[in-house]
């Protein structure tokens, strides 16, 4: 039986009910984060809950209590028998009836769930196909907002040409994907778009970033264009849940020689140390 969390109350997922006058089902209007367990253990904990209060506090969501989210999160974990998994949770403005102002005297409410989760070694090793599209997002996708329905829409614009993933660009400078972040490799030197308010500020981009500054790869946090991108040696994308994924083509063309490429999978290997570290530790 697998518990969750709503409102309050641990429950059977399978018999939980979402109040109907909750915003994030109404208006999308929370925030949200998603945490990766490796034999069960969290992985970047402290960095998701960080950036789950930043969100809300962003889109005018108060009363975040960190020591509540934290041992709700724990308590999920615990109660349930899932040893490598994805924990989300989300934190909504609260129930009141429907209008666009916010509602006065509410309390955000938070829903918790977990799901099992396999690394994705075979993506991992044989890379995948992007497509690239316009970046029709709002302007604030550093948070994390539940409103995700742009990113959906360009996913599905991956998914209808048989790929993994959308390349999101704002006239030609790449920003982000639809539930990614970009790196391209060029001559050694490892491009990503800076962290400022057109793209989230990925975990994993940012482990990505520290493993490549501790093992001396070169970085530009600098926008690129989707010209350059058709030029690069490598291109990968990061997750959560995907980890460090090599894009091997892009519209239909080749990256590089159509390979995983040195430096992704250099990182790869450094991730992997990481997740290896965080298991030998009890």
């Amino acid at each position: 039986m697998r518990i969750s969390y709503y409102n309050g109350q641990y429950m059977n997922h399978e018999e939980m009910s979402i109040k109907s006058g909750d915003r994030a089902f109404y208006f999308g209007d929370g925030v949200y984060e998603v945490i990766r367990i490796y034999d069960g253990n969290f992985f970047t904990f402290d960095e998701h809950v960080d950036r789950l209060l930043q969100s809300a506090e962003e889109i005018l969501i108060r009363d975040v209590n960190r020591a509540e989210v934290v041992e709700i999160l724990h308590e999920i974990k615990d109660r349930n028998v899932i040893l490598n998994g994805a924990l989300y949770i989300q934190v909504s403005r609260g129930i009141a009836p429907r209008d666009h102002g916010f509602p006065h005297l509410t309390k955000p409410v938070i829903y918790a769930s977990i799901r099992e989760a396999k690394r994705p070694l075979s993506l991992m090793n044989s890379g995948v196909e992007a497509v690239t599209a316009e970046d029709y997002r709002w302007l604030k996708c550093h948070v994390k907002s539940l409103n995700l329905l742009a990113n959906v829409m360009e996913k599905q614009h991956a998914v209808e040409q048989g790929a993994k993933e959308t390349i999101l660009h704002r006239d030609g400078v790449v920003t982000e994907g639809s539930s990614t972040n970009i790196f391209m490799v060029k001559n050694e030197v490892l491009f990503t778009h800076p962290a400022n308010n057109l793209i989230l500020n990925g975990i994993t981009r940012r482990v990505v970033l520290g493993l490549a500054e501790e093992y001396d790869i070169a970085v530009r946090e600098e926008g690129f264009t989707v010209s350059d991108m058709s030029e690069a040696d490598e291109v990968f994308y990061t997750s959560t849940t995907q980890e460090i994924i090599p894009v091997v083509k892009v519209d239909g063309r080749s990256v590089g020689d159509g390979k995983p490429g040195r430096v992704t999978q250099q990182l790869q290997e450094y991730f992997n140390k990481k997740i290896t570290l965080l298991n030998s530790v009890k």
